[in-house]
């Protein structure tokens, strides 16, 4: 075979079979990618699922050696172990890859904003832009992530098929995973104003946001955006767009919410995914108990 024929099938199956998102598809084809520029030629699906310990030992090596660190590194393991197991299968092997250990990698906690600060941020961004209709869109957009607890991804691939913006909404996340949220009247209104401002027409079929010149807007502005805003306030670097989901979560954790209903709010596969912000909110009351407490 040849290489854009592996390449190919290997996209097509995370794509198509798995659902991955763009991101991930992008970046375990490029592995694949560097694998076969390295393995000598020709390649067949036999070969590479023929491929052990050692095979992938050099390969993550070289990576290292060209600067990446730990997570990345973790990340191309999980991508070059996912890849010989395709090929395994596609070659009629037996299931399984080389067992490789990755390197460590420490899982930080999310750093969630305060109400005020998510309010701030959104505030801040719309007072930045260049026009009525951009403010209204950034405003929107940036209450769907707090709000609602979109990722931002999530948020830009809303179509105007959810106008006008009811009481809830059916988000596609992950993976294909679908889950419904619902939307609070800040929200609902935002949307709404954003929709009636906007200069370009608004087809069910197509992007609800739109950039300045009408097409799709970039995930790129919104982060620019709040990286300006966040310097005008005086925030740290770790708020983000992502950070208003986190915000969202961590918020309707420490008024009650029980661990499930979050998990199914923020769209996680597993609850595990979830479980981590009972130590943000954890490291929330310490932080309160050491600033507070009169013997801390």
């Amino acid at each position: 075979m040849i290489d854009a024929d592996i390449l190919k099938a290997w996209h097509d199956h995370l794509a198509l079979g798995r659902r991955r998102s763009a991101h991930t598809v992008r970046a375990y084809v490029a592995t694949a990618q560097r694998l076969l520029i390295v393995l000598e030629g020709p390649h067949d699906w036999a070969q590479l699922g023929a491929l052990d310990v050692t095979a992938l030992r050099t390969q993550l090596a070289a990576r290292r050696a060209a600067g990446i660190g730990n997570v990345s590194a973790a990340r191309e393991l999980s991508a070059l172990k996912a890849f010989v197991a395709f090929a395994r299968s596609e070659a009629g092997l037996p299931p399984g890859a080389p067992r490789v250990r990755g390197p460590r990698v420490k899982k930080g906690l999310p750093r969630p904003v305060t109400p005020d600060d998510a309010v701030n941020l959104a505030q801040a961004v719309a007072d930045d832009a260049a026009e009525p209709w951009i403010a209204a869109r950034d405003m929107a957009v940036l209450l769907l992530l707090y709000g609602a607890g979109l990722r931002i991804g999530e948020a830009l691939a809303l179509t105007a098929a959810i106008l006008p913006p009811g009481d809830s909404m059916v988000i596609t996340g992950k993976g294909g995973r679908q889950r419904l949220v619902a939307l609070l009247p800040v929200v609902r209104e935002a949307v709404a104003r954003y929709a009636n401002l906007c200069p370009w027409p608004l087809a069910r079929d197509q992007p609800l946001f739109r950039g300045a010149k009408g097409g799709p807007l970039a995930a790129g502005l919104i982060r620019r955006a709040m990286a300006r805003a966040r310097v005008v306030l005086g925030l740290p670097a770790s708020a983000t767009p992502h950070a208003l989901r986190h915000s969202f979560a961590t918020h309707l954790l420490s008024a009650g919410a029980d661990l499930r209903s979050l998990q199914e709010l923020l769209g996680h596969a597993s609850l595990s995914s979830t479980q981590i912000y009972t130590r943000v909110d954890a490291a929330r009351l310490l932080d309160v108990y050491r600033t507070a407490h009169p013997r801390a």
